[in-house]
């Protein structure tokens, strides 16, 4: 029982970096942009946010500054790729690589491997919220995780109505499924393009914050691990639809949980189950292309 519900805590804790990653990518994903620069975007809110609270101790000066340089990269994402029209997997991909560049950088500026934050800890960013808290098993699942974690779940709703129940977002999907009519109809597509690849930023910021912030109080480059990748996976598997999508980014977040809890009593063999998360994101991903080929050729469509 204990290693279960181990397993559905780590689930929680593991899936959240991923949901936000994805809620934010839908948004690109429905202007018919492919955000792929979504794994940069989070190391920078990592990266930022330890270094500006290691450097000041202001946890709020941390969190904006983290933010805003993450915005600032969306911003140089949407630029040359709206703007400029490039490719925009080049410019993911440069993204990508130059926001882990200037990370091992810094460290080696400052002599070390890693930043860890001696004048805060985990704890202090954890919520136990009282009556679930109370609750034998599920309090002990669901409580005791941080403020972004609780607002990743609950940004799964929130991306929903926005994207189907307001006029920013059905003018979004307008813009991706058809831009000539967008433009017939006098909307600023690019402009729209631009507010959606911002969103995705801002969400990537708080994945990034939650992963070294919250949940570690330390950086190390490289931490994200292709939780940024596996995001735009979950976002095709699940068709750009915020709950499916999410669905798929929990799955992976199941896969890590799994990974690390059985990793725990394994030995010398522990490093195999790290591979756990990345065989089942292929696998989705060959079964859900394999069934989406199957339904196209059902129909009678031919490639």
């Amino acid at each position: 029982m204990a290693l279960l519900n181990s397993i559905l805590y780590d689930t929680v804790y593991h899936s959240a970096p991923i949901i936000l990653c994805v809620i934010g990518g839908i948004f690109a994903y429905k202007a018919n942009v492919l955000n792929i620069a979504l794994e940069g975007m989070m190391l920078n809110g990592a990266f930022v946010s330890v270094l500006v609270m290691y450097f000041t101790g202001n946890i709020f000066l941390a969190l904006s500054s983290a933010i805003l340089t993450t915005l600032i990269w969306g911003l140089i994402f949407s630029y040359f790729g709206v703007s400029r029209s490039g490719n925009v997997i080049v410019i993911g991909l440069g993204i990508n690589f130059i926001v882990p560049a200037i990370a091992k950088f810094t460290l080696n500026m400052m002599g070390v491997s890693n930043i860890s934050l001696q004048n805060i800890s985990v704890s202090d960013f954890k919520i136990h919220i009282p009556i679930i808290d109370s609750i034998d098993i599920v309090g002990s699942i669901l409580s005791g995780h941080t403020f972004i974690t609780y607002l990743a779940f609950i940004g799964i709703v929130i991306m929903s109505v926005i994207m189907y129940q307001t006029k920013f977002g059905i003018y979004v999907r307008v813009v991706g499924e058809n831009e000539e009519a967008a433009i017939s109809l006098g909307l600023r597509t690019k402009l729209y393009k631009y507010l959606a690849i911002l969103l995705g930023a801002l969400c990537a910021g708080l994945a990034g914050i939650n992963l070294s912030l919250e949940r570690m109080c330390m950086y190390t480059n490289d931490m994200t691990a292709g939780r940024g990748f596996i995001a735009i996976a979950a976002i095709y598997c699940g068709g750009g639809k915020p709950l499916e999508s999410s669905l798929y980014a929990i799955l992976f977040g199941i896969s890590r949980a799994l990974a690390v809890n059985l990793s725990i009593n394994a030995g010398p063999m522990a490093g195999i189950f790290d591979t756990i998360p990345y065989i089942i994101m292929v696998s989705v991903l060959a079964t859900v292309s394999y069934m989406k080929f199957k339904n196209v050729r059902v129909r009678g469509y031919t490639f």
